[in-house]
């Protein structure tokens, strides 16, 4: 039997890299896509901007080039940016939605035609932020948000195919994604520090949370199941937040989020 060949955006670091190492172990060939770094023994690094869909489309092509199939599609690649609405430049938002969304859409779409051939997954990695909106992490939430509706909607465009396709929403990780956030606290004094002390929050959440490597060994799991479940949570924790978010209210929920984060 062939083995495998799977391809991790976001793979140079943090979910992304033990999420390609756990692809490794379990006997897969393993490219991660990133601006930025070299692989390691037992996977290969391809230079690739998500965000350059020319870039994205001559990565994949060297994949199937070299291996003559593609299998799984797993996107990790992403960023977080903080802030107020009213205070963050359209710019910023724009690039939030480039790199977490688009930039998934842009390796799916130039994968999808060897996923045809060889009946594959994509897995693309969301965040219980998904379905918790987080304040003053709007538009981390929103993009999260959008990478669900894609990830069901497409699902059953490519089910005639053979293709299954499911979205992973991790809880508060502890990586250097924390670190690399974009934060503006621009109008915390109109907002009376309400800003800062949010993602001082989260931030604090994050550092104590699951580690990636845990995160990285459940996506890998998913990503080589024959399972179609279509949304996973990891943890069973975010897990019951999840199931309390569908069963309350919304306005009793988004209350109980304002209350821990606004």
């Amino acid at each position: 039997m062939e083995k495998r060949v799977a391809v991790v955006t976001g793979g140079s670091s943090g979910i992304g890299l033990w999420t390609a190492r756990a692809l490794r172990e379990r006997g897969c060939t393993v490219y991660e896509f990133s601006r930025t770094g070299s692989g390691e023994e037992g996977i290969a690094h391809i230079t690739c901007d998500v965000t350059d869909e020319q870039q994205v489309r001559d990565a994949v092509a060297q994949v199937v080039h070299e291996q003559g199939r593609l299998d799984l599609m797993v996107n990790c690649a992403g960023f977080g940016i903080s802030g107020a609405v009213e205070f963050t430049e359209s710019a910023d938002a724009r690039r939030q939605m480039d790199v977490n969304f688009f930039g998934m859409v842009n390796v799916n779409r130039a994968g999808i035609p060897e996923l045809r051939k060889t009946r594959g997954k994509i897995v693309n990695v969301s965040s219980v932020a998904a379905t918790a909106a987080i304040p003053f992490q709007t538009y981390y939430s929103a993009s999260k948000a959008a990478i669900n509706s894609y990830t069901l909607s497409l699902a059953n465009e490519l089910k005639p195919f053979g293709i299954r396709v499911c979205a992973v929403m991790p809880g508060d990780t502890a990586t250097g994604f924390t670190d690399a956030r974009n934060k503006s606290t621009s109008g915390d004094d109109v907002y009376g520090g309400r800003i800062s002390a949010s993602v001082s929050k989260m931030e604090k959440d994050e550092r104590n949370g699951m580690s990636a490597e845990k995160a990285g060994q459940y996506i890998a799991s998913v990503a080589l199941s024959g399972r179609n479940g279509l949304l996973y949570t990891i943890g069973f924790s975010y897990k019951c937040v999840n199931l309390l978010l569908k069963l309350l209210p919304v306005r009793l929920s988004n209350w109980l989020i304002g209350k821990l984060y606004a």
